[in-house]
């Protein structure tokens, strides 16, 4: 039996899964195009229009998330311009100022929320606002989404069709921060038509990273002049790959044979194991519904020590807005991903139950 995994810090510390690793061995072979256009990046771009039910669809690969979120909103938003988030939002707390850099200096306007998630209403009642103050006010531009959110809470369709309508009425580009995008899909149920574009999201960042990948992420326009001159963005960032098909080649293996669902029902499987353990041990409760693969949780300060001790790694966790904790508790993060097995959950618990 292979080693116990101990490390629920992210899904980020999980290796490539076999299917993209020998994709990328596949596309080591021969001399062909660079900078895209090669036969890979072509497929790819096909393969996500048949996936996203759009014809019309652009994608521009990009290696890391922060660049794909960063470069996606220097298309939408001028220097003068501003994007609302949700306080907790990647954009705003984990991309060390990228999206301001990118835009040349446009402003992150944060809202507060219980779950991760914005509203329609508080969005309107902001923007309102706002505008009362002219000039002095950067001009909102756009909202960005997190989907499945910091978290680890799922936008239902309607929720997302409610934002992206009142954003369009009131002049915004929509967004999409999707480097959870699958473990969010497999939870609604529904497909990735009906969680984007048919919902309203003008641009997804689709992630594949967290989910399996090696280094992989798709810019996804689902309005094509949306993405004038994105392609010399992604130039300029240093983005555009000469070796392209080693970015293309592994998003189609993610989209092969349903890899990328089948690696998010099981990154999520395992969450919801994990939360039905831990909500078992005396005192320990749950911040959030576990809806994807990130499970939020008060511990006793004992517990915790113990799952320490015991080499399990995990973030102690303090989010923007978070309640005080009650003496003896500690907030805490874990995240399961695609190669966590039951084997390994079930090691934590009995580690955590002493």
């Amino acid at each position: 039996m292979s080693e116990i995994r101990k490390n629920f810090g992210s899904d980020n510390v999980s290796p490539a899964c076999a299917e993209i690793m020998a994709a990328l061995m596949e596309a080591n072979r021969g001399a062909v195009p660079s900078y895209g256009a090669d036969g890979w990046t072509t497929a790819l771009e096909a393969e996500l229009r048949r996936v996203f039910e759009h014809g019309e669809l652009v994608m521009f690969p990009v290696a890391t998330g922060t660049a794909a979120n960063a470069l996606a909103l220097s298309a939408l938003v001028p220097p003068f311009g501003a994007v609302y988030c949700d306080e907790a939002a990647h954009i705003h707390n984990d991309e060390c100022g990228a999206p301001e850099f990118y835009t040349s200096g446009a402003k992150l306007l944060t809202l507060p929320s219980e779950n991760g998630k914005l509203s329609a209403p508080a969005l309107e009642a902001h923007v309102a606002a706002g505008r009362t103050l002219g000039v002095h006010k950067s001009r909102p531009y756009a909202l960005s989404l997190t989907q499945a959110t910091e978290w680890g809470t799922v936008y239902a369709v309607d929720e997302i069709r409610a934002l992206a309508a009142c954003a369009h009425r009131l002049g915004l580009a929509t967004h999409m921060d999707g480097a959870r995008f699958a473990n969010a899909l497999v939870h609604l149920g529904c497909t990735p038509a009906e969680m984007t574009w048919k919902a309203g999201i003008d641009v997804l960042c689709f992630g594949a990273t967290k989910n399996g990948a090696l280094a992989a992420e798709a810019v996804i326009f689902f309005q094509p002049r949306m993405a004038e001159e994105f392609a010399r963005r992604r130039k300029r960032a240093g983005q555009l790959w000469s070796k392209a098909r080693f970015l293309s080649a592994q998003i189609t293996a993610f989209l092969a044979d349903d890899l990328w669902l089948r690696n998010a029902r099981a990154a999520n499987a395992a969450a919801t194991r994990l939360a039905d353990g831990l909500t078992r041990l005396p005192g320990a409760r749950l911040l959030q519904p576990v809806q994807a693969n990130e499970l939020f949780a008060l511990l006793p300060e004992a517990v915790a020590a113990r799952l320490e001790a015991a080499g399990f790694g995990f973030y102690r966790w303090y989010m923007p807005g978070m309640a005080p904790t009650p003496e003896g508790m500690v907030p805490v993060r874990m995240v399961t991903a695609w190669d966590v097995r039951p084997e390994d959950v079930d090691a934590l618990l009995a580690a955590a139950g002493g």
